[in-house]
């Protein structure tokens, strides 16, 4: 599990370019949405900033929990064995897909993130109403919302935690991937912009899209050859 852990983390840290254009902005809308003395003030931003992402995270490692259960169900139905092969296998395409997306050269997540807009446009206008943010407790509860837009990444994730094997392993995935997106977005809402900025370059994005390339083909390995 901790090889599995490590990779959750790695891919997190690595999808920091798929995060710039994703929740780059909302980081930006967020940290200039607060009351200027908050702003001005390093200790004040901290708060916020922490609550935002626990939020984030809980929302993570609960949607985790779920999907991990579901690959339970999933493994009583079938030989746990080849239910556990399977699933490991469908996590190792969907990293190769996930690195495609993140490299900018094929873009079928999209698909996925289209899907979850559904959910989203239900989701928002509850978001909207803590706009804008005085609290820390308000900024936890958005940070709750935020965790359910629609992100491939995200959703790549979530499908490898069906192949978790349980509910508690797919909810430890989820927040090992969740702490390895948190450099890249607590950068952005303290330093918002210039950080983005870089992250949107092709060359760290095709960089990173094929460091999680080779996650998923080492993913792939561990099925075919049993290493």
């Amino acid at each position: 599990m901790a090889a599995e852990l490590l990779s959750a983390f790695l891919v997190g840290l690595l999808g920091g370019v798929h995060c710039a254009g994703m929740c780059g902005g909302i980081v930006g809308a967020l940290t200039f949405g607060l009351p200027e003395p908050v702003r001005q003030s390093l200790w004040k931003l901290v708060p916020f900033q922490v609550a935002y992402n626990l939020g984030r995270l809980s929302s993570y490692v609960l949607a985790g929990a779920v999907m991990g259960g579901l690959g339970t169900l999933l493994a009583r139905i079938m030989p746990v064995y080849y239910a556990q092969r399977g699933l490991l296998a469908m996590a190792g395409v969907f990293m190769i897909i996930l690195g495609l997306y993140l490299g900018g050269w094929w873009f079928g997540l999209r698909r996925l993130e289209k899907m979850g807009g559904s959910l989203w446009r239900r989701v928002e206008p509850f978001a909207r109403r803590l706009l804008p943010v005085r609290s820390t407790g308000q900024a936890l509860v958005l940070g709750l919302l935020w965790g359910w837009i629609p992100c491939g990444l995200v959703y790549s994730m979530l499908i490898w935690s069906v192949s978790a094997g349980s509910a508690v392993k797919g909810a430890a995935l989820m927040l090992a991937f969740g702490l390895g997106t948190l450099p890249n977005l607590l950068a952005m809402g303290f330093v918002a912009g210039g950080l983005a900025s870089l992250l949107r370059k092709p060359a760290v994005r095709q960089a990173a899209g094929g460091a999680v390339i080779l996650l998923g083909f080492y993913t792939l390995g561990r099925v075919i050859f049993g290493f």
